[in-house]
Formats: C-alpha cells, structure tokens, sequence
C-alpha cells in the first residue's frame, strides 16, 4: 500500500468559514470525483462534493459552500445542511446521511489531500 500527498492549496486559500477550494479525487470504481477543502474553527477539512440526499455538486456560485453564518455546508439545489466538522445531516433532505469525508491535512503553509493507494 503507497500513499500519495497531493496539494489541493496553499494554506491562505481557506478563510474560516469563507469559500471553498475544489479539487478532484481518483477513485478505483468511480474514476474522478469532484471535492472540496474548507477551513472551520481552524481545521481544514475535506469532503466529496456530493450532496447524500441527491449526488449532485453542492456549491452555487463554486466555491461557496457555507451557509450565512459559515457554520454549515448547505447543498445549494435542494437545502440540505451538514455540519461543517464531520460532515454529519443537521437538517434538510439528507435525512441522517452525511457527507463522505476525505484525508486531509496542512503542513508548511499547505493543504495536502492524501490518497492511499493499494
């Protein structure tokens, strides 16, 4: 099993609770799916960008992926709400399901998505 560190952005992109930074990720069944990396209470954190009521892309216009208050993601085509922490359903259509979330880390003024490989 390998690792690979891919660089989504440099640290400076994410403001708390602001826009987002898309990026795609490899997978073996899927082929390449579309991500994002956001900053809440200081930690970077990364999810698949597929609302888990309908698989659709969440932000409208890109990039945003907060609500208001930039404390939840909101699905921008049907309202559903995730926390922002853990990608859990808070309300809306996804009834209890959550986002997928990814391997992501910040090191040296980076943000860096770690894919592991078999």
């Amino acid at each position: 099993m390998s690792e690979e560190k891919i660089q989504v952005c440099e640290s400076q992109a994410l403001d708390e609770g602001g826009k987002g930074v898309r990026f795609f990720v490899k997978t073996p069944n899927d082929g390449e799916l579309p991500a994002f990396a956001i900053r809440i209470e200081g930690k970077v954190k990364a999810y698949l960008n597929r609302c888990s009521h309908v698989p659709v892309e969440m932000d409208w216009p890109e990039g945003q992926f907060f609500e208001d208050s930039g404390l939840y993601i909101v699905c921008a085509t049907h309202g559903a709400m995730y926390s922002a922490e853990d990608g859990r359903c808070v309300g809306g259509p996804c009834r209890g399901q959550g986002l997928s979330a990814l391997n992501i880390e910040e090191t040296d003024g980076k943000v860096l998505f770690s894919a592991v490989f078999k």
